[in-house]
């Protein structure tokens, strides 16, 4: 299984290599990663050197909580983060964090591994949430490196609860400790012979309210809304957006619109406007119209500052099981509207339960799901506030339960 592994590993990348040629997200894979031993560098250091390896720019965010932790324990401590996909290394520079250093995640091969960790020198790793790298892992258990999974969540579809899958799972068994979100993953790994595992909850609610004290005040929004409040489209996608036009069309909004769409083409922002027919204006070229009453955001930043406007957020994602942030919205007070497909999102059923979190599959269940918050909308709002707040705090028991 092994030779499996690292042939497969290999298989990947050569792949990756041709598919470069007509996709730029494997052109940035590829190109990110040339002549990276030049940009890794030796630190040599009698102070702690902390591994964090971070998936993507999502798991970045669960980890930099953490990293605070870390530094204000241990002020002269050095952070290493590694991201495996282009989107953390071209988009971590937009966040407040305390890194050291910062590098594509060298491909996961024993020779690579080896090298790797000659250099930084880690006395401990975070690998964040649930990418796990076989021969990062193994070659930290040869030098009694201590290995942490932070924010884990598993599934029982995944290879490490098959049959087939005991060199995965032997993976697993090598980390020192798992700090994971839910009772289920606790389970999971218990189930192969793991107990080495601690429910701490998910990072993210520590970061997105470390994220809220940094909001700044939008003057064009505040030109848009006026006194009112909108209803928020967040990271939505096409689908999304019919829904919600299929919605606005009945003539029963009574909020202000903001869109936020994922994809901030020009081609796709004409197509948003083209569906509304005109009764949008873009956030760019805003001035103080106040005729319109759908704001299109058409620039990359401005989102989490717009959920401080807002009462509801319908958040995209929810229709192709790629759920974007419904934390952001919720941490203002915003109960949480999203399409069926959120299995993979832990939080959104935990906001369902809660009475803050709406799955909907049309566009008259998207009206019902806004007539139900109207109704309750400052009990809603005071539920979002209890249930961050209580869910706060877990990379603070992570680092008190690794040093205690």
């Amino acid at each position: 299984m092994k030779f499996l592994y690292n042939i497969s590993i290999l298989g990947y990348y050569l792949i990756t290599k041709i598919v470069q040629l007509f996709n730029r997200k494997a052109k940035l894979f590829v190109i990110g990663r040339k002549n990276q031993w030049n940009k890794i560098q030796y630190i040599v250091t009698k102070e702690k050197v902390c591994w964090f390896h971070c998936a993507s720019l999502g798991e970045f965010d669960q980890g930099i909580p953490v990293m605070n932790e870390l530094k204000e324990k241990f002020p002269k401590s050095i952070i290493v983060v590694t991201f495996f996909s282009p989107s953390g290394m071209e988009h971590y520079h937009k966040r407040n964090h305390c890194a050291d250093y910062i590098y594509y995640l060298p491909i996961d091969t024993p020779i690579n591994a080896r090298k790797f960790l000659n250099r930084i020198n880690p006395t401990e790793i975070y690998f964040i949430k649930y990418e796990f790298w076989l021969n990062y892992i193994f070659e930290a258990r040869k030098r009694n490196i201590p290995l942490y999974s932070i924010s884990c969540i598993l599934r029982p579809n995944q290879i490490y609860f098959k049959s087939y899958g005991t060199y995965f799972k032997k993976g697993l068994q090598a980390f020192s400790s798992f700090f994971v979100q839910n009772e289920e993953t606790k389970i999971l790994l218990n189930s192969i012979n793991i107990h080495n595992v601690n429910v701490t909850g998910d990072t993210r609610f520590d970061k997105v309210i470390e994220n809220k004290k940094l909001v700044q005040q939008d003057i064009i929004i505040e030109r848009f809304l006026g006194d009112d409040k909108a209803i928020i489209l967040g990271s939505s996608w096409p689908i999304e957006e019919q829904l919600f036009h299929e919605y606005y069309s009945s003539k029963q909004v009574v909020h202000k619109i903001i869109i936020a769409p994922h994809e901030i083409s020009e081609s796709h922002l004409s197509s948003i406007e083209k569906l509304f027919q005109n009764q949008t204006i873009r956030y760019s070229q805003f001035s103080n119209q106040k005729e319109k009453n759908i704001l299109l955001i058409d620039c990359i930043g401005k989102l989490a500052n717009a959920y401080n406007y807002g009462e509801i957020a319908f958040i995209g994602g929810g229709f192709t099981g790629k759920l974007h942030n419904t934390l952001e919205p919720v941490v203002f007070g915003l109960p949480v509207i999203f399409g069926p497909k959120h299995s993979k999102f832990p939080e959104a059923k935990i906001f369902i339960e809660k009475g803050i979190g709406f799955e909907i599959n049309n566009s008259n269940e998207l009206k019902d799901a806004i007539e139900e918050i109207n109704k309750n909308i400052n009990q809603v709002k005071t539920i979002c506030s209890e249930t961050i707040e209580n869910s706060a705090g877990a990379a603070r028991k992570i680092i008190e339960i690794i040093y205690n």
